[in-house]
């Protein structure tokens, strides 16, 4: 059994080594360690593997000498302005009330303004509110002083506390719980690591993680405002892409009073999703909702739980399932990617569909050299596709579909219009690759499966809808097979 732990330590000599004591002391293996001083000077993250018995206990022992569980409800830092005259040893009395307080300093900034007077910022470390008030009194009787709001800075002033005051502000804006917080906590940390061995600043990677949350939670409720067209096929069937501002696009084909959905979007907003559904569909509540996915990514299989019937391809199913038992999906196989997966996974309030509402609609792909391998057919209304399934370039699982009468495909992740994004989709798209190193599983294979697809077209102008981006028109003067 293997479990992380999130430790607060103290910031002295053999600190550790008392925690690998006790681990060693209890049969317990360590198999991942993550410190970084430079970082946050108290929190180390241990990987441990052990028997739930030796586990429990563990958490017993650690809790007992202050490792876990502590008391963080009035740790953090108060960042405040002194205004003290320009000259020498103006300063002295200020850092003499901080020592007598047992303050200790975080951060420290000042510079002269061409006045009479220097603004110093400093960063204090406070554990316990009333003594912060006491100070700032004290404080006032030698120069004016000023609180800044510490959590809306630029800047992070503290080292310290840093895990728990940069995921405390992703919580607050997404409303999570305590058990998400942790899962958020470690997974954090683990991108941190994961990219820091590969030369990525911890900065960048933070500051990626936070970004990409802020986006997320900045188009709810009525800041969600997708990019919406129609597109005509025949006299009774009709396409419409939803682009929104993060996740995937969502295509409905209307076929009469009929709708198919194509890949669903992110499970944040379902309700916003629902909201355009309606006024797309009016007959929407009371009609049979049915979704294909064209693979099993998170940002295209978030709403799935809405639908009465979800269709896949059978390693889609097999990933979903594997969500669903608790277990590791492809993505999270990989190691660049799990971190940002399992911190998508929290933002966006994911959670895998049931396998009883999946439908296998195609046969597993064989071992072949082809990099799309025809897998079955698919027909909804008058639009009869070929189903295509990759060899993972992007995502193990992934398929497309080909109507050659209609010269529509619907490409999923495998062919993405980036010349053709919203302002917002452009922004949000930028983090993914940074904090996974790839959207790709495998950059090459992914090119080539692109390529390939083109080649399975015949000639004429061909309507590509593809997981992001707008429609990409192709038009094909030759045949590229």
């Amino acid at each position: 059994m293997k479990k992380t732990y999130i430790t607060t330590m103290p910031d002295d000599i053999g600190a550790f080594l008392k925690a690998s004591r006790l681990f060693s002391e209890l049969g317990i293996n360590i198999t991942r360690v993550s410190y970084n001083k430079a970082i946050d000077s108290h929190t180390l993250f241990i990987d441990a593997m052990g028997t739930e018995e030796q586990l429990k206990k563990a958490d017993e022992r650690l809790s007992e000498i202050g490792y876990i569980n502590g008391d963080k409800s009035e740790r953090g830092v108060v960042l405040i302005e002194f205004c003290l005259k320009d000259t020498p040893g103006s300063v002295t009395d200020v850092l003499s009330l901080i020592d007598e307080f047992d303050f200790n300093i975080s951060y420290i900034s000042s510079e002269e303004n061409g006045t009479d007077y220097q603004y110093f910022k400093m960063g204090l470390f406070v554990d316990n509110s009333e003594k912060i008030k006491s100070f700032l009194k004290s404080a006032e009787k030698i120069c004016p002083v000023k609180v800044l709001d510490y959590n809306h800075t630029e800047k992070v002033f503290d080292n310290s506390i840093f895990y728990e005051s940069f995921v405390s502000e992703i919580i607050r804006k997404a409303h999570l719980s305590e058990e998400e917080k942790n899962t958020l906590l470690i997974n954090t940390n683990l991108a941190m690591q994961t990219l820091d061995e590969r030369g990525l600043s911890p900065y960048k990677t933070f500051d990626s993680i936070g970004k990409f949350a802020d986006l997320i939670h900045r188009y709810k409720g009525e800041n969600f405002n997708p990019r919406i067209t129609y597109h005509t096929v025949s006299d009774d069937t009709e396409i419409v892409l939803i682009e929104p501002p993060c996740g995937s696009n969502t295509a409905i084909i209307k076929h009469k009073e009929e709708a198919l959905f194509i890949d669903s979007g992110y499970a944040c907003y379902k309700d916003e999703m629902e909201k355009v559904i309606r006024e797309i569909l009016p007959y929407y509540d009371d009609m049979k909702k049915q979704v294909l996915i064209t693979h099993a990514d998170v940002d295209h299989a978030g709403l799935l739980s809405s639908f009465d019937e979800v269709l896949m391809s059978e390693n889609s199913a097999l990933c979903i399932e594997s969500e669903y038992n608790g277990k590791d999906g492809f993505r999270e196989q990989n190691k660049l990617h799990k971190p940002y997966v399992n911190i998508c996974k929290t933002v966006t309030g994911y959670y895998p569909t049931s396998p009883e509402k999946i439908k296998v609609i195609s046969k597993k792909r064989t071992e072949t050299g082809l990099p799309l391998q025809s897998v079955g057919e698919f027909s909804f209304g008058d639009m009869d596709f070929e189903i295509l399934e990759g060899k993972g370039g992007h995502l193990k699982g992934e398929i497309v579909l080909i109507d050659y009468k209609n010269h529509i495909v619907f490409s999923g992740d495998i062919y993405v219009n980036t010349h053709d994004l919203t302002a917002e989709q452009k922004e949000y798209n930028k983090y993914a690759p940074i904090l996974m190193t790839s959207v790709d599983t495998d950059k090459d294979l992914s090119s080539e499966e692109r390529n390939y697809l083109i080649s399975r077209l015949g000639l004429g102008e061909w309507r590509i809808f593809g997981g992001h981006g707008g429609v990409k028109r192709e038009i094909l003067h030759s045949l590229l097979r």
